[in-house]
């Protein structure tokens, strides 16, 4: 998937024509290209012909739901964008949909902008999770350079643990670095007997000086990589340092050296070769 708006397809799934259309037309004005589908059914069909980078949803339909369908493309793609929409909106069905893996909840009739926005959401979101799917391919493919024996397993993108609500059987998926071990699927590292839930920022940012050890990475590089976009050296620092204070934070509340992260003064930050206890 690229960020371009005009690379970018979309599949929008209603049972009612004027609304397909009227969305069609919403997001083919800035660029997106954009396939419809009268019902679940159709749209399940559309899916194993090609993919989409988001899924734009009706709830309430014939035959398949719209949250029924949500279900069905997270089992088979857990990392799919799924927006969901509906005209009888309630708590339930709300929690329900977020439960199941749903990117977006909107209510109808939802203005353009509003659409626009949760699409380009959307995108973004998809945008990170490659980035990071890249990543875990990355340390995978370089194992003996970058972490010699100490590489358990590293999953393939399609083993990453899933949001939905039935858990997809795949065996556990760790990484040891030094006391750290490191679970590439669920944002979370474990130092000793204690686990930390890092944010998917913290977490990439540890992945990243990982798979890069033994150099000095710029704050531009880890801006560009792991949060996706470009800025100056200068700026980067100001956007990477109250992260990695939080990441050295939590390794020092689990009685772990926070200098394993290196800061070197004008130049960017290190990992540096932790020994194991």
């Amino acid at each position: 998937m690229t960020s371009a708006p005009e690379s970018a397809h979309i599949l929008v799934v209603d049972d009612e024509g004027a609304i397909r259309y009227s969305i069609s037309k919403t997001l083919q004005r800035v660029g997106y290209q954009v396939s419809a589908a009268a019902s679940g059914e159709e749209a399940l069909d559309m899916l194993a012909e090609q993919n989409f980078d988001v899924v734009l949803t009706d709830i309430r339909m014939p035959g398949l739901t719209g949250v029924e369908l949500l279900a069905r493309i997270k089992e088979k793609a857990p990392d799919a964008i799924v927006i969901l929409m509906t005209g009888y909106a309630s708590l339930g069905t709300a929690v329900e949909s977020l439960r199941l893996g749903a990117h977006d909840y909107l209510i109808k009739p939802s203005s353009s902008q509003d659409i626009r926005q949760s699409v380009a959401r959307g995108l973004e979101r998809a945008r990170n999770l490659q980035r990071r799917r890249l990543l875990l391919d990355a340390i995978q493919s370089n194992v003996k350079e970058l972490t010699g024996n100490d590489l358990e397993h590293i999953p393939r993108a399609d083993t990453l643990t899933s949001r939905s609500s039935a858990p997809i059987q795949a065996p556990v998926t760790t990484m040891t670095l030094g006391p750290l071990t490191i679970f590439p699927g669920r944002y979370q590292i474990q130092v000793g007997d204690k686990s930390l839930n890092l944010t998917p920022t913290e977490f990439d940012l540890l992945l990243y000086l990982a798979a890069h050890r033994g150099r000095v990475v710029p704050c531009y590089e880890l801006v560009r990589e792991v949060r996706g976009y470009t800025v100056d050296e200068a700026e980067a620092r100001e956007v990477i340092r109250p992260h990695i204070s939080n990441l050295r934070r939590k390794l020092e509340k689990a009685g772990q050296d926070p200098d394993l992260i290196v800061n070197v003064r004008g130049i960017g930050y290190r990992l540096s070769e932790p020994a194991t206890t």
